[in-house]
């Protein structure tokens, strides 16, 4: 692998703007660099995880039935999915900065034309194509986001602050989700999809404003020599690199159903509200968010990412077939309905733990000169389940009704676990 280069702390001024040729920033830069990252991350997560939590309002305003839902969703994240790996390898070869301005700017533009043209009104409602189709641009654009803002924050923080800094950063999903989750379902059903999709346009814009004020290229410490070192093949033919990929996205699977169809089921199955539903969707990323900064500072302190994986894996697989359980329950004995919020968010959130961990160690096996590539390798993996999963899971209700759907995702996540990495 490729070096991995320390340049979180800058030498006096003078030096730094000598050495590198750059503007010369202070050590405390840095947590701008992450400000940044997460508030992109949070933008476009409110996009991709909070129009999901519009689910039943999306399925009534456009006349949509659950497979036709699942394919408009289903291709918001086929289109993240087609778009990070050249995201990630433009982001290694013109820098994070010129992609995150490019794609959260074009995202922008595309929300505000969506906004004004694709949206149900009392002479027409979109059909499911022009939907879905303009829901698959969303996706193409957004996929710039997330290697490049990952790259952008492993120049700038040291290795015995990786795993905490990618943690933050990587809360900014559920952050995001969790406030889409609270305010664009109640939007939708007072403003209609037209505020929906201008404010997730108004928030790409001011991400690409705070990216262009604050977000540039590290300083090399030392005059550019690595301070810590690999070596191997690049991210595309390293095996680890794979490995971990694949996990990641296995592991995301039963994440996505949750993000996507939980709604549905709390609202079809359990009979619950748009109260309890929004509220049960921005707990599961309230709670992700908590344990992702938790898990990232424990692995730093403690060098266990490797295994850390592995036990969230696990707990993921058990939560979900405790849900399994207590939805067959509840099919017999309605008065185990109130407990199905409750579990949605305890398996919800264990399945959410352990993004920041995975996503250094992913960056750290990869090297600096190609974290945008191994980073967006992986969120292709991620996002071929946001593709994936909406669209399969009304076929597989069809087949196995709602219990079907969450030993499903039981078994994604139990077949994690022998995939990621043991400890080296």
């Amino acid at each position: 692998m490729s070096a991995i280069v320390a340049r979180n702390h800058c030498q006096p001024p003078d030096a730094c703007a000598g050495a590198s040729g750059r503007r010369a920033f202070g050590p405390n830069h840095r947590w701008k660099v992450l400000g940044i990252g997460v508030a992109a991350n949070a933008g476009f997560s409110a996009t991709f995880s909070g129009l999901p939590a519009t689910a039943v309002v999306m399925r009534q305003g456009y006349h949509l039935d659950n497979a036709s839902l699942g394919l408009a969703l289903g291709l918001l994240g086929l289109g993240v999915a087609l778009s990070e790996l050249p995201w990630g390898v433009l982001t290694d070869r013109w820098g994070d900065r010129r992609v995150l301005l490019t794609g959260l700017g074009a995202t922008a533009a595309w929300l505000f034309i969506m906004a004004m043209l694709v949206v149900p009104t009392r002479m027409a409602v979109p059909g499911v194509a022009l939907l879905s189709a303009s829901l698959l641009v969303v996706g193409l654009l957004g996929g710039s986001v997330n290697g490049s803002s990952g790259r952008a924050i492993m120049g700038w923080f040291g290795e015995r602050e990786r795993g905490f800094a990618m943690s933050i950063r990587q809360t900014a999903v559920p952050l995001g989700g969790g406030l889409g989750a609270l305010v664009l379902p109640s939007l939708a059903l007072s403003l209609g999809f037209t505020a929906v999709f201008g404010l997730l346009a108004v928030v790409s814009a001011l991400s690409a404003c705070f990216a262009w004020r604050w977000v540039h290229e590290p300083p090399v410490e030392g005059g550019g020599h690595p301070t810590t070192t690999a070596s191997g093949p690049a991210p595309l033919r390293n095996i680890e690199v794979w490995r971990i990929s694949t996990a990641i996205g296995l592991l995301c699977f039963p994440q996505v159903a949750v993000l996507t169809f939980a709604s549905v089921f709390l609202h079809d199955f359990a009979g619950m509200g748009t109260f309890v539903t929004s509220a049960s969707l921005a707990a599961v990323q309230t709670g992700a968010m908590a344990m992702r900064v938790w898990s990232g500072r424990f692995t730093d302190r403690h060098g266990a990412r490797r295994p850390f994986l592995k036990v969230c894996s696990a707990l993921s697989a058990l939560a979900f077939l405790a849900l399994w359980l207590l939805v067959i329950g509840a099919a017999g004995s309605p008065l185990l309905l109130p407990l199905l919020p409750l579990m949605v968010v305890v398996a919800g959130i264990s399945v959410s733990a352990w993004h920041g961990v995975a996503y250094t160690e992913l960056a750290t096996l990869a090297g600096a000169g190609h974290v945008g590539t191994a980073l967006s390798l992986a969120n292709s993996f991620v996002f071929i389940g946001f593709c994936l999963v909406p669209i399969a899971i009304p076929w597989l209700l069809v087949v196995f009704a709602w219990p079907g759907v969450w030993l499903a995702a039981a078994f994604c996540a139990a077949l994690a676990w022998p995939i990621f990495l043991r400890e080296a």
